[in-house]
């Protein structure tokens, strides 16, 4: 069940009169109902996989208690791994498998192509690896002592698996979200006003953006030798755009509905491309998996060295940042997209000179124009190994980038669709001190304004919208 399909729309409908018409005295009945609807809100994409969703709450929801209850370190350790090693062993077999075997077979036999080789033939589950981490968390908060675990298993349930953010995000901590299913939440006109608009929001960049620049760049990517090096820089700029509205346009949607319910989340992005060098960029796309390997793999990487130096935290984001690749997915572009945006991070970290100043604080000083220019060069070859399909059509847009190879399609624009990606940064840049530039209108616009923009908005997403059109994060 998509966030941009008509059945979503009544599923939530639907759930929302009957959340409320329960009522903010029965706690207990509300949590019930998101609980029985996030299932059936997930388990309409794959029944299966539904056991996985719940064996993974049941086992992080035992493991923590355990772990707390424990005296003894290496008992606390024991039920700690065995969370780790449940939660990672699902991702790695469901997501890494065929990957690593194949892998091993392409190293050691002749007879077989790449990708030929494969001993488990199933599809990814979806949100598998949003929930893993999100339960991981857990386990390892309160191994570290960081949080309390809860003895209410209906409330550590619907913590896990609520459906506004369940598929892709945003990862949010037990000690943020698990305490807001254990109070009251009061009907709030105001903040289901703000839910709505930024559902809004988001379904315009989703459908009127993303989707139609999709269409550009899947002409390319899927045939990159048909097209020289002006089309497939162009190409590379309009993905880094697809897959920035894609996300983000579901993160608003995911927001906006939690909204309705009473519930907050957290932002995933702060207009990352505003950034003005890689370390900023990172600091604003995708934060709270960014804050997730920072508080689970790069720091405790760093704080094993004795003596915490430069390199050492170097060594530290190189390994993390190959990790974050790899978790998008089980393929060598992922790989190297980890590994790119390690170097340069690595690179904006290095001292330069008697001064010891690094990039990451010296480019902030410079002036806009050279900063975008340096920040979209990179992300633009990083968004090339990302989107390729496969690493060898990544090497080849890259060498015919580079070796200025001739154009004979020079016209990919798609448009007037063009036009709301310009709408789009507009509206973002003039309202980049809001969580969404639709947030609190009321304030700025007069009610026949607010309502014909949303008239507007909607009757242009029913013209354009396309059905089936999935959002990028849910592969991951």
């Amino acid at each position: 069940m998509l966030f941009n399909s008509l059945d979503f729309g009544v599923f939530l409908v639907i759930v929302f009169s009957m959340y409320w018409i329960i009522g903010s005295k029965r706690r207990v009945s509300q949590n019930i109902l998101i609980l029985v609807a996030s299932y059936l809100f997930y388990g309409l994409w794959d029944w299966r996989f539904l056991s996985l969703l719940i064996g993974s709450s049941l086992i992080d929801f035992i493991a923590a208690r355990y772990i707390a209850a424990a005296s003894k370190k290496g008992v606390r350790r024991f039920w700690l791994f065995f969370s780790l090693f449940w939660n990672l062993g699902i991702l790695f077999t469901f997501k890494y498998l065929n990957f690593f075997l194949d892998g091993f077979h392409s190293l050691f036999s002749t007879n077989l192509l790449p990708g030929e080789f494969s001993i488990w033939n199933v599809i990814i589950p979806v949100g598998l690896s949003f929930y893993t981490f999100q339960t991981m968390s857990y386990s390892i908060d309160v191994y570290r002592n960081k949080c309390t675990p809860t003895r209410n298993l209906l409330n550590f349930l619907c913590y896990v698996s609520f459906f506004p953010q369940l598929v892709a995000g945003p990862i949010e901590r037990s000690s943020f979200l698990l305490p807001q299913f254990e109070k009251q939440r009061h009907f709030d006109i105001t903040e289901a006003k703000e839910g709505l608009r930024q559902i809004l929001w988001g379904l315009f960049k989703k459908i009127l953006v993303a989707d139609k620049l999709g269409i550009a760049v899947t002409m390319v990517f899927d045939n990159p030798e048909g097209y020289g090096f002006i089309s497939l820089c162009y190409a590379a700029i309009l993905f880094s755009f697809q897959v920035y509205c894609d996300f983000s346009g579901y993160t608003d949607i995911a927001i906006g509905t939690a909204r309705l319910f009473g519930f907050k989340l957290h932002i995933n992005f702060r207009l990352p491309y505003l950034a003005k060098s890689m370390t900023q960029f990172w600091q604003r796309w995708h934060i709270t998996l960014t804050k997730w390997f920072t508080d689970y793999v790069y720091l405790p990487i760093v704080k094993r060295n004795k003596k915490i130096t430069t390199w050492a935290r170097i060594s530290a984001l190189l390994i993390t940042m190959t990790l974050v690749g790899l978790w998008h997915g089980a393929n060598w572009t992922f790989v190297c997209f980890g590994v790119f945006n390690g170097l340069l991070l690595a690179m904006e970290r290095i001292p330069l000179g008697r001064s010891k100043k690094t990039l990451a604080r010296m480019l902030p000083a410079q002036p806009r124009w050279l900063s975008l220019i340096y920040f979209f060069s990179l992300t633009s070859i990083s968004s090339i190994f990302f989107r390729a399909v496969n690493i060898d059509d990544a090497w080849l847009i890259l060498k015919r980038i580079f070796t200025l190879a001739k154009d004979p399609q020079l016209s990919l624009l798609i448009g007037v669709k063009i036009v709301f990606l310009i709408l789009m940064i507009g509206a973002e840049l003039a309202t980049r001190r809001k969580e969404f530039p639709l947030q609190n209108l009321n304030a700025h616009l007069p009610r026949w304004m607010r309502w014909t923009l949303y008239y507007i908005m909607i009757v242009l997403l029913i013209r354009f919208y396309e059905p089936l059109k999935t959002f990028i994060y849910f592969q991951f």
